[in-house]
């Protein structure tokens, strides 16, 4: 069979894959990316778009923040919205100017693969019956069909960055623990041709469930609603979406989500996962191969931006020196960040979303806590850093 040979092997093109490709290439490191899906489901696939300051610094960094800068919308701030009221926190303040930047995942994605055909690096899409071997040793390789053919990349390294039901994680399962947590909810999701009618993220703890107002252009509304994870998404009809979103969302100074046409919608589920070790011999996983966290804290695309910077550090120590200490403490850094996300994702999706099981003392537990939020400069800092993101370093 055609035998590519390769420093890296990514198994992948989503942020993580292409993250990581571009780091490896700025070092001076060859790698080759191919990807299961074709390139308009990658760019198209529906994610969150809040970037933290850390993955906004990076993409800057690595030559591909251009557009960013340019379209995206930069918020020093957040609301909660609670009881009818709204009540602003200003991350900027409370983290010494750092914030959070709207940007759909979509375009980061559209960015990261113009600059990487620029390289003019292998980057392949719609691969079959991808396979790892011999991850143990110092020559492992991977193996795939394209076009009907079969192929093989012989490589040093394989990054598993081919998300939560890819290939890599079940191909070393026997070495991991995985902690896994199911939520008993849902968002239901749409897009709006309606101009944002806030410049800053909505958040709402509200008794029929929880809704968040967010955006992605000057034209265009993002909004969410807490739902049954199975929900039938034919049985919400625009108007009955619009109802529940106006209902939870508008506050009693007025404010409300401007209504405009929904040009698409879908239903997320909730769950919280690890998987670790992250690294087996020489397979190294990154992005939702490794972990998923609930959408509420806005921390998936961030966590995989981090796990990519994490990685090429180390491997650059690695071509460089020989050295493999940051390849050997790659996971447990890893893990670390992770859970400090999940503990934050939890916190925010507990604290936001009506629980059927819930009794009343945990209704007004859920009021208190924030209530306490936003009256507390120390809670108000710590929601901030979180929220922002904790420095990659």
């Amino acid at each position: 069979m055609p035998t590519q040979h390769t420093q890296v092997a990514i198994i992948g093109a989503g942020p993580a894959g292409l993250i990581l490709g571009q780091l490896l290439h700025q070092h001076g490191i060859d790698s080759v990316i191919i990807e299961n899906r074709d390139r308009d489901y990658v760019i198209e696939r529906v994610r969150a778009g809040v970037l933290e300051q850390g993955t906004v610094d990076l993409l800057d960094a690595m030559g591909v923040g251009a557009r960013l800068a340019r379209e995206g919308k930069r918020h020093e701030g957040v609301y909660l919205a609670f009881g009818g009221d709204r009540h602003r926190i200003d991350m900027a303040a409370h983290t010494g100017g750092r914030a959070i930047t709207i940007y759909g995942q979509g375009e980061v994605v559209k960015d990261l693969i113009e600059a990487r055909q620029s390289t003019g690096r292998p980057l392949s899409f719609e691969v079959d019956d991808v396979s790892v071997h011999d991850v143990e040793t110092t020559t492992p390789s991977v193996r795939y069909h394209s076009g009907g053919e079969a192929h093989e990349i012989r490589c040093d390294f394989i990054a598993g960055c081919d998300g939560f039901h890819g290939v890599c994680r079940p191909a070393v399962a026997a070495a991991l623990t995985v902690y896994e947590r199911v939520y008993p909810f849902g968002w239901l999701g749409i897009l709006a041709h309606a101009a944002p009618s806030s410049h800053e993220l909505v958040y709402s703890l509200h008794d029929r469930g929880f809704a968040l107002f967010s955006m992605r252009s000057d034209e265009v509304t993002r909004l969410y609603l807490q739902c049954e994870p199975d929900e039938d998404l034919s049985a919400w009809s625009d108007d009955r979406i619009w109802d529940e979103l106006l209902a939870r969302l508008g506050t009693n100074d007025g404010w409300k989500p401007n209504v405009g046409p929904i040009f698409q919608k879908g239903i997320t589920p909730m769950r919280s996962f690890v998987a670790d070790p992250m690294r087996v011999g020489r397979l190294l996983l990154a992005g939702d191969a490794a972990h998923i966290v609930p959408p509420t804290g806005a921390k998936g695309l961030n966590l995989a931006a981090a796990a990519a910077w994490r990685l090429a550090g180390p491997l650059d120590d690695f071509y460089r020196s020989g050295s493999t200490t940051g390849i050997d403490t790659y996971s447990a850094r890893g893990v670390r960040r992770t859970w400090w996300a999940q503990r934050f994702s939890w916190w925010m999706t507990s604290t936001l979303h009506r629980s059927d099981s819930a009794n009343p003392f945990d209704r007004r537990r859920q009021f208190a806590e924030l209530d306490y939020l936003v009256s507390s400069d120390a809670a108000m800092a710590s929601l901030s850093e979180n929220y922002v993101g904790i420095p990659f370093a």
